[in-house]
Order: C-alpha cells, then structure tokens, then sequence
C-alpha cells in the first residue's frame, strides 16, 4: 500500500487560492489513480476530484471549473489547485490511490492519513 501524506492546507479568504500536495513516501503511484477527499466538520467524507488510472478526470459538481487535480509521476506527488475558495470549502482534505474505477467512495477505505486543513473565512 501506497503511504501518501497531504500537505498545503491553511487558512485563506474568500475567493483565495491554495494547493494541495500528497507524496507518495517510500513508493510510487504507479499506474494507479488518484483521488482528494474532503471531510468539514459535521459532515460526511466525500470525494473532491479523482484521476483515473486510465487518465479520465472527474470533479464533483460542487468543485467543477474551481479546483485542478494533478499528478507529477516523476516526483510522486498529485496535487489540488483550488480556485476562488467558498467557506463551504472549509475541509480537512485527503487523498488516496486507487486500482480500477473513476473514484471509490470513501467507505472503500479503511485507512486514512492525517489530512491537510483548509480554512476559508470571509
């Protein structure tokens, strides 16, 4: 398995920006794909943007022309580049590979890292 560790979250205003970093330690992705996953408090986890490992990109409809995911395979690490940030963006965000479909659902996943904190305050 795949340890992946998330970085780049803070604290932002309205309609900032941040990116998101999650390296892969000690391994590589792979052909596998890749997926962001956000949990604000109170709420459910759910998934952010995922590339396949076909290459096919989907974003959730609430992310869709704001957020970018990305992955450099030569450094192991995928990214989030996050546009014009809503307070409703306010997460804790994760990533996770994956073999085969378009994005798992988070219930697919027993293990989670620890996460990077994103803030959006107005």
């Amino acid at each position: 398995q795949v340890h992946l560790v998330e970085s780049g979250g803070g604290s932002v205003q309205t309609g900032g920006s941040l990116t998101l970093s999650c390296a892969a330690l000690g391994s590589t992705f792979g052909g596998q794909g890749i997926a962001w996953y956000r949990q604000a408090p109170g709420k459910q986890r759910e998934i952010v943007a995922a590339i396949s490992p076909g290459g096919n990109i989907n974003y959730a409809a609430s992310v869709k022309g704001r957020f970018t995911i990305s992955k450099d395979s030569t450094k192991n690490t995928a990214y989030l580049q996050m546009n014009d940030l809503r307070d409703d963006d306010t997460a804790a965000y994760y990533c996770q590979t994956f073999k085969a479909g378009l994005g798992p659902h988070p219930s697919d996943f027993d293990d989670w890292g620890q996460g990077t904190r994103v803030a959006v305050s107005s």
